[in-house]
């Protein structure tokens, strides 16, 4: 009888261990084979922190949405407006990348000294934090950009997240929180 357990007991951990071997390269897989894309708009309904802002929104005055692509589909997305100061509302961002993108017209066509990431989500586990580790390389890749800094709602969710990735907390304001991911060049 405990022979017979014992068995079964082994079986049903083996089967565990395959199945995790199997979730495991399988997450691996999909990271390993996902790459950053430049999107003309994303599903705003999807968006869980800010989908007021549309599309139009999103394009114009220089913002920009990335997101993840693997096996022709978006499993994460980032909207990002560029500035040159940093907002502490929606209003602010509106106004300081129109600001930051009306000297770039006058100047060298590189908008803003900073990235402001205003919202990301993710379809897939590790999506997020996929995002932004490529969005993190591609500004420090880039020669105008010096800072990537959130616009990120008054969420336990939205901290834990930032301060998870590596971001430092650098303000709260009355409807939202900032944090930055340093840029080391």
């Amino acid at each position: 009888m405990v022979n017979k357990i014992s068995r079964k007991l082994k079986a049903r951990i083996r089967k565990g261990k395959k199945d995790l071997d199997i979730n495991i390269k399988n997450f691996f897989e999909w990271i390993k084979g996902a790459e950053i894309i430049e999107l003309k708009e994303c599903e705003i309904k999807k968006d869980p922190v800010r989908p007021e802002l549309d599309n139009v929104f999103r394009t114009s005055y220089g913002r920009k949405i990335y997101g993840v692509k693997y096996k022709n589909e978006i499993h994460a997305v980032m909207c990002f407006a560029f500035t040159n100061q940093i907002p502490k509302t929606v209003h602010e961002l509106d106004l300081f990348s129109r600001d930051a993108f009306l000297q770039s017209a006058t100047r060298d066509q590189n908008v803003g000294k900073i990235a402001i990431a205003y919202t990301v989500w993710s379809n897939k586990k590790g999506g997020g934090k996929l995002i932004v580790k490529e969005v993190y390389k591609m500004i420090k890749k880039s020669n105008h950009l010096n800072r990537l800094v959130t616009l990120s709602p008054l969420t336990d969710m939205a901290r834990n997240f930032h301060l998870k990735n590596g971001a430092e907390e650098i303000q709260v304001n009355e409807e939202t929180q900032n944090f930055e991911y340093k840029i080391i060049k």
